[in-house]
């Protein structure tokens, strides 16, 4: 592996026609605010094409400054591929995965966003490896590169020298937890803080939290949830719920139970949980102000849900930030299932 330049920590994001945008935008903002605030050496941002043109990302705009893949030289820090609708086309293109593979061993590193693990194991960097992608290409990855140990369970996974993360914002996540590998947590928080992250997810979080993810065919059920998810600190009883949804409470109970194995009371709690959680390792609000903005009575309250929900207390919790632990509830094994990376409660 190539000696780190001592000056600069080169990142080249490698893009191509319908690249989702957010998976170039999320490192190259986090890596900037990193030099901003401080970041020594500094990251030096690169963006390479296999033309060297202004690269049209999926949603119609543009991007310029994009330097020519062949003429890359020199050592690397960090390889980024990014994902997006025109994944398909570029793992199919030569060029760009010779390109890939002659700059492989110039890095570091070597990272992909999204579906741009696709274009890493069409270019035989993956093989032998564990990987994740966005949870809804996982079967589609693991049948076309059976090479490859897919698990798309995690927002983001490390194997050796090489990164692969989830849908396009836990790029955000890798990032933070790639700047934190190199200058500490202390300026991977001042990064998130900076761009107002919720919060500095752990690697092994799963992708999709439980009652966020759209039950099969549960309209009423996912529309609640969104209201719940958007609604903490409200009156989100039972009967209140099933008010909102023109329901009966009995039959909110069996919609809940038939399609989320858990009663409505249940899922709301577990919900509110989850976000305070989120909020006791993103932010410096006390116990008690948590509670409040998650709808729990009380500090107490909020401290056994901690407790029955991860097995830990809020202290230990926030003091997981720095710690590679990811928050897992507190279930056997027995009453867990993984369906696309999506843990469900029994």
């Amino acid at each position: 592996m190539p000696a780190e330049d001592s000056a600069v920590r080169r990142v080249l994001l490698v893009a191509y026609d319908d690249a989702q945008i957010l998976d170039l935008a999320c490192p190259s903002a986090a890596f900037e605010i990193a030099n901003n605030r401080g970041a020594a050496p500094p990251y030096a941002i690169e963006l390479a094409t296999t033309r060297g043109r202004q690269v049209r990302s999926s949603s119609g705009i543009g991007l310029t400054g994009a330097r020519l893949l062949a003429a890359v030289t020199g050592r690397l820090d960090t390889m980024l591929v990014v994902g997006g609708p025109g994944t398909e086309t570029a793992m199919a293109d030569d060029g760009l995965l010779t390109q890939v593979r002659r700059l492989a061993p110039r890095c570091r590193r070597i990272a992909s966003v999204c579906t741009g693990a696709f274009v890493l194991a069409a270019a035989g960097l993956l093989d032998g490896r564990r990987a994740t992608t966005h949870w809804e290409y996982g079967d589609l990855m693991a049948s076309a590169f059976p090479a490859v140990t897919v698990d798309v369970a995690p927002l983001y996974v490390r194997d050796g020298n090489v990164y692969t993360s989830a849908g396009i914002t836990s790029a955000l996540d890798l990032t933070l937890a790639l700047i934190e590998d190199d200058h500490g947590p202390t300026l991977a928080r001042e990064v998130a803080r900076e761009l107002v992250a919720y919060l500095h997810r752990p690697a092994d979080q799963a992708q999709i939290s439980t009652f966020l993810a759209p039950p099969p065919g549960g309209r009423i059920v996912r529309d609640l949830l969104g209201y719940v998810a958007a609604h903490l600190p409200a009156d989100l009883s039972p009967p209140a719920l099933a008010a909102r949804a023109g329901i009966s409470t009995r039959h909110l109970t069996r919609l809940f139970t038939s399609q989320l194995g858990v009663t409505p009371a249940r899922a709301v709690r577990r919900v509110r949980t989850e976000a305070a959680a989120h909020l006791a390792r993103g932010s410096d609000l006390s116990l008690a102000a948590i509670a409040r903005r998650c709808g729990f009575r009380s500090a107490e309250t909020l401290r056994q849900a901690f407790l029955s929900h991860y097995g830990m207390t809020g202290d230990r919790i926030r003091r997981i930030t720095d710690m590679p632990r990811p928050l897992t509830p507190a279930l056997p094994e027995t009453d867990r299932c993984q369906k696309q990376g999506q843990p469900r409660e029994a």
